[in-house]
């Protein structure tokens, strides 16, 4: 075998490797996304795979299989290309002049795409570059993926334009060009999709904490009514107290001592309304950057903030620190807070025509871990709906909106790398926090 035959057969087997490559993290991203762009692209290349290992007559394989795999590699860049597309697909012309600058854009993806199958032959490769150019072209504000895709294929071409490099190519009889097209898609496509993947996790993201702040809007009702019930007591108080003072100084008996009790009292109750509204702010301002904070801080504070509603509903409350009491994790307050009154929230509802009803909250610690019981002796959970509890949107509550177990466990294993269990008990549920002891 010659030095040029070998070489063929070493550039192809390179090639083979990078679609292989492809395939697979394509597959796994797919797997990960539930994308169908990933998807889409990975049967692309599966089919474009065994375009190149026909097309390279390495092997006795018919030629209808290298026409049958060019089709099904053609439509299903279609597909991809459709899916990985941003923006609109037809411009808005409002006039005559926009009209003649879109054609005159659309003529030049048109001879680019044209001159880009001329270089390669290879249409799969030609229909995606085309298309996602469109999407540059037309929607001027995208500077995402797609622009990282297209803009390597345009320069790319336009030097081998420039330098009429397929002429010499084909001159100097090296070996078929198809090959580096091969690479170049598959090194463009990675950094694009990696891009992309990047911005998906970001969206992903912000959609989560956007479900957080709906999550706690939805329930800002419910806590105003707990808030404005706190704040009646101590309000009562408040006005005894002026009362009391008045009464005294009409009747000039109004002495040092008096007076500073009575202040001293107002201002215990000042203090009082002031930290329910420290507590209740806190809880609804949005994450801020995580740090050391203690356990007990995050449960009192909320327990503070449902205690009324829990005394409306006749339910008993106890909360039990099995060891430390100043046991500190490492995140969010605020976010372990909305957990908490999820769960409490749940039990609550879970306690309903219940003759006893209790929860009880029980915290304890190993050498590494954090871990927070909330039990109660609810009507339990069906055998049916365990594996159901954390999904998204599933509730058994009439007017529940399925999001305050999922944001749970998102928030648990997210922002404090723990997990949360539900585990049925002989009379009730018990929901099971493990977070790891801050250091």
């Amino acid at each position: 075998m010659s030095l040029d035959s070998l070489n063929i057969i070493l550039l192809y087997g390179i090639t083979f490797g990078i679609v292989i490559m492809t395939i697979a993290y394509t597959f796994i991203r797919y797997i990960y996304s539930k994308e169908i762009f990933y998807i889409s692209y990975c049967l692309m290349q599966i089919f474009s795979l065994i375009y190149i290992v026909s097309y390279s007559s390495l092997f006795d394989i018919p030629h209808f299989v290298e026409q049958i795999s060019l089709l099904f590699a053609t439509l299903l860049a279609l597909v991809f290309a459709i899916n990985f597309y941003e923006g609109k697909f037809i411009p808005n012309s409002k006039n005559y002049k926009d009209l003649i600058i879109n054609t005159i854009l659309l003529n030049v993806v048109i001879l680019t795409a044209f001159y880009h199958y001329i270089l390669f032959e290879y249409l799969p490769f030609t229909i995606i570059y085309g298309i996602l150019f469109i999407s540059i072209i037309f929607n001027l504000k995208n500077f995402g993926p797609t622009l990282i895709y297209t803009l390597g294929w345009s320069i790319f071409c336009f030097t081998l334009f420039v330098f009429d490099f397929k002429s010499y190519y084909e001159q100097n009889h090296y070996f078929d060009i198809v090959l580096i097209a091969f690479a170049i898609e598959a090194i463009l496509f990675t950094f694009s999709v990696s891009h992309r993947y990047n911005r998906l996790e970001q969206k992903n993201e912000n959609f989560e904490n956007m479900l957080l702040q709906q999550s706690k809007m939805a329930k800002s009702g419910e806590m105003l009514a707990n808030i404005a019930h706190q704040f009646r007591q101590p309000l009562n108080n408040l006005s005894y107290i002026l009362i009391n003072l008045k009464k005294r100084y009409e009747n000039e008996n109004l002495d040092e001592k008096y007076f500073t009790k009575k202040y001293s009292q107002a201002k215990e109750q000042l203090e009082f309304l002031s930290n329910t509204v420290e507590e209740f702010k806190e809880f609804y301002t949005p994450s801020k950057q995580k740090e050391k904070f203690l356990v007990k801080d995050a449960i009192l504070n909320t327990m503070s903030i449902l205690n009324e509603d829990l005394k409306k509903r006749n339910i008993q409350y106890k909360v039990n620190f099995l060891k430390d009491e100043n046991i500190q994790v490492f995140g969010s307050k605020n976010e372990l807070s909305q957990v908490i009154l999820s769960l409490v929230s749940n039990a609550s509802d879970a306690l309903k025509d219940i003759e006893k009803p209790l929860i009880d909250i029980s915290i304890d610690s190993t050498s590494a871990d954090v871990i927070i019981n909330i039990k109660d002796n609810g009507k339990g959970i069906s055998k049916r709906n365990e594996e159901k509890l954390f999904e998204a949107y599933f509730t058994t509550k009439e007017e529940g909106t399925g999001l305050g177990l999922y944001l749970s466990k998102l928030i648990i294993e997210k922002s404090f790398d723990g997990k949360i269990e539900a585990k049925p008990l002989e009379k009730g549920t018990c929901f099971c926090l493990i977070i790891e002891k801050a250091i």
